[in-house]
Parts: structure tokens; C-alpha cells; sequence
């Protein structure tokens, strides 16, 4: 059970293009932001589509996959965990940041 403690599975398309950098290790890092929707209908009957969006990044040849193969408006699958962090911004306040550690990536549709 211990696997399944802090585990998110998302399926969603794609915001932009992923934002790649490299690292002084050569090592890549890649954020995406990604939309998951959810249709219901309310209570007066009529359709409502929900969208969120989630702060995904990916590491080392996941993160090479990225670059090379997702586009604005590409459809994923993405397995991964939950990282909370914080930081002190220019103006002094403390930030919080949750965001989704990729460890797996499926392409289900291109843009």
C-alpha cells in the first residue's frame, strides 16, 4: 500500500509547449501546464464544464521526451506525485507551489 500513498494520474491536453531548461549536471527539467476538464449538469439541469489546470514537471529523459514530442494542445497521460515547496519572492512574501512530479507519460493525441 505504501505505493499508492501520494500517486496522481492525470489526463489532460496541454496549455503550451513545455518550458525546457538545462541544467549545469546537462540534466533537463520540463514544465508543462496541463487542463483536466469535468462535465456535469447542474442543478437547474443544464451542462457545465469545469476546467483545472495543474503545474506538471519532468526530469532527466522525461523531460527530453517532452521537448522532442508535446506541443501546445497535445493530449497526455501523466503518472506521477504530488511535491509541495515554497520560496521567499523579490518582494519578501513567502510562496507556496504545488505541482505534479511526472515519473510517466503517455501521448494519447497530438494537436
Amino acid at each position: 500500500m505504501n505505493s499508492i500513498k501520494n500517486k496522481v494520474t492525470l489526463i489532460g491536453s496541454l496549455g503550451n509547449i513545455p518550458e525546457v531548461r538545462s541544467l549545469d549536471n546537462n540534466k533537463k527539467v520540463a514544465r508543462i501546464s496541463l487542463a483536466t476538464s469535468e462535465v456535469y449538469k447542474n442543478k437547474n439541469g443544464e451542462k457545465v464544464r469545469d476546467v483545472s489546470w495543474h503545474n506538471v514537471v519532468m526530469w532527466g529523459a522525461l523531460a527530453e521526451t517532452a521537448e522532442r514530442l508535446l506541443q501546445k494542445g497535445t493530449e497526455v497521460a501523466i503518472d506521477g506525485k504530488l511535491i509541495n515547496r515554497n520560496y521567499i519572492d523579490k518582494e519578501g512574501v513567502m510562496r507556496y507551489i504545488t505541482e505534479v512530479q511526472a515519473n510517466g507519460l503517455m501521448i494519447l493525441g497530438k494537436a
